[in-house]
């Protein structure tokens, strides 16, 4: 699920301005044919807003009857509801609080926990004490997964307007109660409750049910635990068994039903149960001067965030591994020792304000970050790996950074500014050896490269204090060598000493950044094929010459009329090669799609309109199949009624060529091509005839094995 939100970034959102009313804000409504499948709306528990007085704010969803919306865990198929805050300066926010969900199955015994007619999924805000503003404005972009035969993704941004009063009194008491009623409790129930586990299987056995109907259990398993369904359930004489498959300790909801309503318990089969019903304080999770509040929540998120942030830490400690950082830690800590006259004490001060040089250059590059999205970058890794041009850029730096330390040329400072820069860090005080801070990550920024690659990747899509965070663990972690040994003058014998040695190495870390070029060009090939990857090479080649210029003739030794003219001749060689391979050449490439097998056995071609064109225009029968990874039908039918052998025997026997058209990840072209058919989501089936391309067939969102015969058929006659 980490990549939830990208699967349906490129949602259009839709928003319909109604009026406004003391806690109800104006609906968005998502559409399919005129029919209204998702009314959104925000709703507050509070007519106003009281300073340092938490309220809750719900994200009211009202589906239209056979459809449905998810819980946070989805089950089998599904997404689940996404809601990103944009709060006001000092707010702060919540997890999602998931009312009971409701199992769904689907034919092909596909399962799914979701919600139907209407759900409240609230939050829990925390205005600071000192609020001075008359009004405030909550806003916030929602997405969600809707299905009944088909599933369309939806979005909304919504607002909420609340005046700021010292006094205030409770709003939509009937509907905040009906679902704060379904939230389940962090507290133990009020049942026995016995675990045992057989080898992968958990029996959970539920004592003292007395006036019970039903009992039943939704997992919530950690990322990458699978589970399946729970069966039993039963009540017999006040005592249940509920039993299930998964490895290892599962966390999970207990629901009993009984005639007063559902009830849930969060419970575990390990010894304890972390609650997520807590409320925020008002010391944690709150917005800062440069970080608005626009914070992410899903089931992911948390998960997600720690492990960016020890990759950070990981990141940022692997760099003084690197041949151009590691002979500056026994210097610098050397440095240390003299300048505090070997007292341990001065000596581990020293560290921290080296220490502190470093955090004051990560964090500037992550306040350049934090500008970056407010001038409006909102952009992922991921998505930009979509971009073949993108892929360029970065396969260019990491070509350009090989060559660098295959000693083609060499980066520097200009040789002012270094002076400069020396002569400020040989300083005797903590100024000094803050400015040691600065000037040793500034050195090291050519072998930072990669790394930031990544910051910046994950950065720009969290918000400001996210950045500032991620790039502070990656401070961290370069900041702890000198922090230790600092610390533990005696540790600087474990470190090797500067030789010949670190030469080789750096010449040696030149090729696994060839590596990752071989994997970008793959990329490429994948995007603009091998006439692109070819242009793509050419273009590499005339940075090549140019590095080689400036490193041959651009160095201290060299004459400034000899700089001039290479610079010139490097402009020329550089401005000419982009002009002619990537305008010209590597932007008119187009892959030519080729035929692969899936795990069914079918030689599905990936779509597009120009390869469809050709194959209808050649008068061959094609199977167009819209579907999507996310999407519960088209899994179905794919299971049941397509990867099948008396279709695929029928593929092959009557030359039929299947297509698919992959719409897990956004693509507009796919879109398109769907909207010619007036639809709007998955799954989605086209046959069209052999020479008969103006007449084509298209099949129900529910398959069979003999409708998809039939149709094929019928192509082919």
């Amino acid at each position: 699920m980490t990549n939830d939100l990208g699967m349906m970034k490129c949602v259009r959102i839709l928003g319909t301005l109604l009026g406004l009313l003391p806690g109800l804000v104006p609906a968005s409504a998502q559409e399919l044919d005129g029919r209204m499948l998702v009314e959104a709306s925000l709703v507050a528990d509070t007519t106003a807003v009281v300073p340092g007085q938490p309220f809750q704010v719900g994200l009211l969803l009202k589906m239209a009857p056979g459809w449905h919306t998810y819980w946070e865990y989805p089950g089998d198929a599904g997404l689940p509801t996404m809601i990103a805050w944009d709060l006001p300066m000092g707010f702060g926010t919540g997890p999602i609080q998931w009312p009971l969900p409701h199992r769904v199955l689907e034919p092909g015994d596909i399962e799914a926990y979701a919600y139907k007619d209407e759900v409240l999924l609230t939050t829990t805000i925390v205005p600071p004490e000192n609020l001075t503003d008359k009004t405030i404005t909550l806003r916030a972009i929602s997405e969600w997964l809707v299905c009944e035969e088909i599933c369309v993704p939806g979005s909304a941004e919504l607002t909420l307007d609340l005046s700021v009063a010292a006094t205030a009194v409770s709003a939509n008491e009937e509907l905040f109660r009906k679902f704060r009623d379904q939230i389940p409790s962090a507290e133990p129930p009020p049942y026995a409750l016995t675990w045992r586990r057989d080898g992968g299987q958990l029996t959970l056995k539920v004592e003292g049910l007395e006036g019970v109907g039903e009992v039943d259990v939704f997992p919530l398993p950690v990322e990458g635990q699978l589970v399946n369904h729970p069966m039993g359930g039963v009540v017999t004489d006040g005592v249940t068994t509920v039993t299930l498959e998964t490895s290892g300790d599962l966390r999970g909801v207990l629901v009993v039903e009984t005639a007063a309503g559902r009830r849930g318990w969060f419970v575990s089969s390990g010894e304890a149960i972390a609650a997520s019903d807590n409320p925020p304080s008002a010391a944690t999770d709150r917005a800062t001067p440069d970080r608005p509040g626009f914070q992410i929540r899903s089931p992911q998120s948390q998960t997600s965030l720690a492990m960016a942030l020890f990759y950070g830490f990981l990141g940022g400690l692997i760099l003084n591994l690197m041949p151009c950082v590691l002979p500056v830690i026994s210097l610098k800590i050397f440095g240390f020792i003299r300048q505090a006259g070997e007292k341990p004490g001065k000596i581990f001060r020293h560290g921290l304000a080296f220490v502190a040089g470093i955090f004051l250059w990560f964090l500037g590059l992550g306040v350049i970050v934090v500008a970056l999205k407010a001038a409006g970058s909102e952009v992922t890794w991921a998505f930009q790996f979509q971009n073949p041009w993108f892929n360029l850029v970065i396969a260019s730096i990491v070509f350009v950074f090989a060559l660098n330390l295959f000693g083609v040329f060499e980066i520097v400072l200009p040789g002012r500014t270094n002076t400069a820069l020396d002569g400020v860090s040989s300083g005797d005080g903590y100024a000094g050896s803050f400015a040691q801070g600065l000037f040793a990550t500034l050195l090291a920024t050519p072998c930072t490269a990669p790394f930031l690659g990544t910051a910046l990747g994950f950065a720009f899509s969290q918000s400001a204090m996210v950045i500032l965070v991620m790039f502070a663990a990656v401070a961290f972690g370069m900041g702890l060598p000198y922090l230790l040994l600092s610390a533990r003058p005696g540790w600087m014998k474990m470190l090797p000493k500067p030789g010949a040695w670190m030469e080789r190495m750096k010449q040696f870390m030149g090729f696994p950044l060839l590596a990752t070029l071989l994997w970008l060009l793959y990329v490429l090939g994948n995007q603009k094929g091998l006439e692109g990857v070819i242009w793509a090479g050419s273009f590499l080649l005339c940075l090549a010459l140019a590095c080689w210029i400036y490193g041959a003739f651009c160095g201290p030794l060299s004459s400034g009329k000899t700089r001039i003219v290479s610079i010139v001749l490097i402009f020329l060689i550089v401005g000419w090669g982009g002009k002619y391979f990537l305008a010209g050449k590597f932007a008119a490439s187009q892959r030519v799609e080729s035929v692969g097998n899936d795990a069914g056995g079918i030689a599905w071609q990936p779509f597009s309109e120009k390869a469809l064109a050709a194959l209808l225009a050649e008068g061959k029968p094609v199977f167009l199949d819209f579907t999507a990874d996310w999407c519960i039908s088209c899994k179905y039918n794919e299971r049941i009624a397509i990867n099948v052998p008396a279709v695929r025997e029928l593929i092959a026997a009557k030359g039929i060529v299947p297509v698919k058209a992959d719409w897990t990840n956004a693509n507009p072209e796919i879109t398109a091509a769907l909207k010619k058919f007036g639809r709007v989501g998955v799954p989605f089936y086209v046959i069209y005839p052999a020479g008969r391309p103006e007449d084509p067939i298209t099949l129900p969102e529910i398959l069979t094995e003999n409708i998809v015969l039939d149709g094929l058929r019928r192509a082919t006659q």
